[in-house]
This record gives structure tokens, sequence and C-alpha cells, in this order.
């Protein structure tokens, strides 16, 4: 959250160029977007030319991050022929693709099936979910960190997120990637891969997060509850006075710095910028249809964010693995309770919120350029556990896709008798990451270009 009461004696004078864009940037503001647009304004060549000029479908990406490990034979994969202590309490049923059948929680996205893909045939590396996060939403395990603490050898990688916003470049006053939600973590370790990674901070996500009760919150630009008006527009003297210093280091770029900080400070005090994130404005009804959840509103917050540019959103489910049960709030990491946990809630939010989200899209002219993918980082054990649960599993689990020039209707891979293992057509993290990537037009090119190897071969049969 932005604090904007702390800062510290310097002497100018001893402070170069990018030590003195350091120093004003947290010290005058303390706020992470102006360090953003700072770092920005400091190397607009660097920085401000998209990558992605060619003409592409997806225009945007809606990252739907279902934070703990869905189970796949009670989503997108049953078993209905399998033994009951594999294929549990639920039936399946029929979906408008012929042959093709999903869990019975979820009919409402069992409509859209002739305009979604399924993927039956993931598999990933580990089943820590740290590890798996980082290759979820990096397409690689390097510099992941497991729940002991452990680090992977190498840095990590930048998340999928921000490769699209270095590509698509910085072309309004929005940010490129925007996260709804917290930051993830198991228990207290934070996960590895959330942000830029090697590409630098200033791909780092600008997060929001939406609560029920009081809407939509703004982290780093929310302003401690002693910070006046006057003591605001003291900080904004501040900011005159250390830029007057700040152009004897170097006039060339500074007018450019203040500028960019001067949108940074309008993102927190414009009545425009907030209205952007202001779900009351949206019809009562179209609320309800996405559901009055955290999940659901954050997906129609970020169906705003779409429409005015925003080129990746990643909306995620929760922020901590585990459901309320299990001191968490509300992750899918059902070791305990599987089918009552997914039954009561995770299930009807889901079949809720997605097919809002995708009608919606549609109805306002934007799925055919908006890439919607859900998925969590691994599956389920397809052995029910002593406690009615099913614990993690990384050698088998599905995805859902659709929009952004997508082939729907079909169903990619598929899985053994008991969706252990891919039987056909195995499907990585890293394959999926690539076809993101080809979708938003972003060639093995421009990746290299980038020094990124996502390492991953595009799945052809999504396009």
């Amino acid at each position: 959250m932005l604090f904007m009461g702390h800062h510290r004696r310097y002497a100018c004078q001893s402070l170069g160029r990018r030590e003195f864009v350091r120093t004003v940037g947290r010290a005058a503001l303390g706020l992470s977007m102006a360090d953003l647009l700072s770092l920005q304004a400091s190397n607009p060549a660097a920085y401000a030319t998209p990558l992605a000029e060619k003409t592409t479908t997806a225009r945007a990406v809606i990252f739907l991050w279902l934070w703990g490990g869905p189970a796949q034979l009670d989503t997108w994969d049953p078993k209905p022929h399998a033994p009951m202590e594999y294929r549990g309490p639920f039936s399946s049923i029929q979906t408008r693709v012929a042959g093709t059948r999903m869990g019975e929680l979820f009919p409402e996205i069992a409509e859209w099936t002739d305009r979604i893909a399924i993927i039956r045939s993931l598999h990933t590396a580990s089943n820590d979910h740290g590890v798996a996060g980082t290759a979820g939403l990096t397409g690689s395990t390097v510099g992941s960190v497991n729940l002991g603490g452990a680090s992977a050898a190498g840095s990590v990688r930048p998340c999928l997120g921000s490769i699209v916003a270095r590509a698509k470049g910085f072309r309004s006053e929005m940010p490129p990637f925007m996260v709804v939600g917290g930051r993830l973590h198991q228990g207290k370790r934070a996960i590895a891969g959330e942000g830029g990674g090697t590409l630098g901070a200033l791909y780092d996500p600008f997060r929001l997060l939406y609560d029920p009760d009081q809407g939509t919150r703004i982290p780093a630009l929310q302003l401690p509850a002693n910070l006046s008006p006057e003591r605001l527009q003291n900080r904004q003297r501040l900011l005159r006075a250390l830029g007057q210093a700040g152009r004897s280091l170097d006039t060339g770029s500074q007018r450019t710095i203040d500028d960019y900080r001067t949108q940074a400070l309008a993102l927190l005090t414009t009545p425009e910028a907030s209205r952007m994130f202001d779900l009351s404005r949206e019809r009562p009804e179209l609320a309800d249809r996405y559901g009055r959840t955290r999940f659901g509103q954050s997906c129609l917050l970020a169906r705003r964010l779409v429409e005015h540019g925003v080129p990746f959103v990643q909306v995620n489910w929760s922020d901590h693995v585990e459901a309320e049960e299990d001191a968490g709030d509300g992750g899918w990491d059902n070791h305990y309770r599987n089918f009552q946990i997914m039954q009561d809630r995770q299930a009807p939010w889901l079949d809720q919120t997605l097919p809002a989200l995708l009608t919606d899209l549609h109805q306002r002219g934007l799925l055919a350029t908006t890439l919607v993918v859900a998925i969590g980082e691994f599956g389920r054990t397809p052995r029910i556990n002593d406690k009615a649960g099913r614990d993690h599993w990384e050698h088998c689990y599905s995805a859902l896709i659709a929009g952004g020039g997508v082939r729907g209707g079909q169903v990619i891979g598929e899985s053994d008798a008991r969706a252990e293992r891919p039987r056909l057509r195995p499907v990585t993290p890293a394959d999926l990451a690539a076809s993101i990537m080809h979708a938003v037009g972003i060639t093995t090119e421009q990746s290299a270009t980038l020094g990124i190897n996502i390492g991953g071969r595009v799945i052809e049969e999504l396009f």
C-alpha cells in the first residue's frame, strides 16, 4: 500500500541519475507505480516501442488462475467407468460436443463447450505448489522456491503477463499487466514467478484487490488514514522541489520522469481513474450474473480492464492454496472434504462466473480478440484419500481455453482410464505458455530478443 509519510534526508549533489530517480520514486511518493513509470521514462527507447506489431487475433488475455489445483476427474475429465474410489460421488454430463462429458457440477460451462477447447493431457514437473505454480505462471521451474524454502537454480523467468506487457508496450495510461487478487502463497511462503523476473520491475503487475464488502482496492495507491489532502499537497510540493534538484543532474530525462510520476499520482487522485475500477457503475443484473463472490466480481473487473485496453489481466481465484476450512481463503487444495467444498462453493461459483464472462465478452464484441484461460498449477490424485479428499498430482490435469482465435468444440489430449497420466498428446506448462505467446503475436525471434526461452511448442490444434 502507499504510505507517503516516510522520507529521509538526502544530499542530492551526491546522487547519480539512477540513484536520484530511485530516491524520488520511493521517498517522495513511496509509490510502486511511480517507480514503474519512472523506469519507463528513464529509458524510453527500451520500453516504449512494442515488439509485437503484426496483426494478431488476440489483443488481450484474461488468465484465470485456479490456485490450489482443481481435480481433473471432478471437473473437465470425468471417468464414469472408473472404480468408485477414483471417479468419486459425482456423475458426468453430456456437453454440447458429441462424446465429450464433464463433471455434473458444471452444467452452464457444458453449454459453452462448442466454443471452448479442453486440454486433458497437461502434466508438470512437481507436486509442490511453489514449484508447479512458478511453472504455470512462467512456463519454467527455473528459480522456483518449494515449500521447504529451497530454490531451484537460475533467475526466475518473467511471468506470462510480464512477457505480454513487454511485447505490447505502454500504449495508454493503464499498466499493460494487471492482477486482480493478492500475492500468491502456500502457507506463509510467497510464490516465485508473479512478476517481471529478468525483464525487470517495470513489468511487474499492477495489483488490484476486490472485496465483496469494500469493493475494489488499489494497494499500491491506497493512502494511509492519517494522510489529509493538505498533507498530500505537501508531498506534491516536495515532488516539485526534488524535481528541480534533479534537473541539475539530468535535464534531458527529468521532465519526462516528472510527467510519468504525475500520471501515477493521477491514478490515485482523479475521479476518472477511480471510475474505471468502480463496479457499482455496472448494471446490477450484470453483476448478479457474474456472481456476487470475490471471484465473480474480479472477473467482471477483468472485463472492464480489457475493455479499457489492458492487454493481460490475471485473476487469482484465491491468495492461499487452502480452502477456508483449512485456514485458507478458498483455494482448490482440497486434501479434505473435496466433494463437499466443490459442491457447496467452488463449482457453483466457477460454473456461474466463467460463462458470464464469456457471454459478456461475446456481447461486447471482445471474445474474438480476448484469449481466456482457466487453469490451476496441477491436478489431484485420482484415488480418493481417507479424508474424502484428493492430494497433489502433477502427472495429469486439465485446462479450459476460449476466445482469442481458439478453435472451440474440441478436446486436446487424452488421459488414461483413471486420469492418472496422459495417454495421447502430452502437454506441458511451457507448451501452454508458447501457445499464449503465439495467440498474441509474440514470435520465437521476439522472445529471443528479450532473452526469454519459453522452451515449449505451440499447441497447434488450438488455432
